[in-house]
């Protein structure tokens, strides 16, 4: 009997081994919301069983399933949610979205998690936040500190000036502070602390992150509900964001168990690490990543906030960060006094 693996089906695989007491996998939830997490759960779990029912053979099926976990360190056939876990039609259409038409991309993002994932979760584990809230970032930028919407929202949280400022993040003609990863990822989390102490629920925190919280207020009071569920059903949300809080599902479910979405093979990235030095004012990137030995690209990315790529004349020091260990050639570029003397000033616009 062949078996195909749908999306749908892939999650089951997690559940049903879980359900057939297979010691090498588990599920575990450990979020705030655990009845929802169990109810999303046992909700998958009855619609996919409902949908396995014409397969001849459920014990065959636990019997791949297993083989196909065990083929697949990578995720170590362990599965870890502390978001709440939902399975319906619209996250099943971008589990779908992301292993077909989106499948390209998707897969840079995959690779690009291993880089930034640890670090973004850690940060928000360290804060007392679930830390799968960190694939909110993975939809809003797919981890380019670069990116800009439509909305001129910036960086990799995607944080519009207002919002950026309102929770500490510094804008001006030199520097952007939301392009800064710890930066914008701090910002981010004292963000959505307080959008959970107003909405009690982290679906309901992606949404109002995603709209904004004063429309949400508005759709609640109208649908005297404070379900996300509820609330898209009545078509009180605009489109992006019924789709947002979906596609964080559908991310988290892939990305947790690439192999069994069909993701192999996936190239690691070096983690997201550095140290910080302070730098004088009129310190350019491109030639201390010159004397550090790195190409320019990599000690820009480290410092996207610099929008020029130097720190101005006019600035005492500003705080530089630099791969793990190349402090002491930093050191020695400072003492040659090579920090200005290559500098070739810029006029802000």
């Amino acid at each position: 009997m062949s078996l195909i693996f749908t999306p749908a089906r892939a999650l089951t695989a997690a559940l049903l081994l879980i359900q057939a007491d297979v010691s090498q996998a588990a599920l575990i939830s450990r979020t705030p919301e655990k009845s929802d997490a169990i109810t999303g759960a046992a909700r998958v779990l009855a619609t996919e069983e409902a949908r396995l029912a014409e397969l001849e053979d459920l014990k065959e099926l636990r019997n791949q399933l297993l083989n196909k976990a065990k083929q697949a360190p990578t995720h170590r056939a362990t599965l870890i949610f502390d978001l709440p876990v939902t399975y319906n039609r619209r996250v099943a259409f971008w589990l779908d979205y992301f292993q077909n038409r989106g499948r390209g991309w998707f897969r840079e993002w995959l690779e690009k998690s291993t880089k930034y994932m640890p670090f973004i979760q850690k940060e928000l584990r360290q804060a007392g936040l679930p830390a799968d809230l960190a694939y909110m970032v993975m939809i809003e930028s797919g981890f380019d500190p670069y990116a800009r919407s439509p909305a001129n929202a910036v960086g990799p949280w995607q944080f519009i000036r207002p919002t950026g400022a309102r929770y500490g993040l510094k804008v001006n003609w030199w520097l952007d502070e939301r392009r800064d990863y710890r930066k914008a990822t701090q910002a981010a989390i004292r963000y959505m602390k307080d959008l959970y102490q107003e909405f009690g629920s982290w679906y309901l925190v992606a949404a109002s992150y995603n709209m904004g919280e004063n429309g949400l207020r508005r759709r609640i009071r109208r649908a005297g509900s404070r379900d996300f569920w509820t609330l898209s059903q009545k078509n009180l949300l605009p489109q992006e964001t019924v789709d947002y809080v979906p596609k964080i599902l559908a991310v988290m479910l892939i990305a947790k168990a690439p192999s069994l979405y069909g993701f192999r093979d996936l190239a690691r990235m070096d983690e997201l690490d550095y140290e910080i030095v302070y730098m004088q004012g009129g310190t350019d990137l491109r030639h201390l990543a010159d004397h550090i030995g790195i190409t320019h690209k990599s000690l820009k990315d480290l410092n996207a906030e610099l929008l020029l790529g130097y720190i101005p004349l006019q600035v005492e020091k500003h705080a530089i960060r630099v791969p793990k260990g190349a402090r002491p050639l930093v050191i020695d570029y400072v003492q040659a006094g090579k920090s200005a003397s290559h500098f070739q000033p810029t006029t802000p616009n």
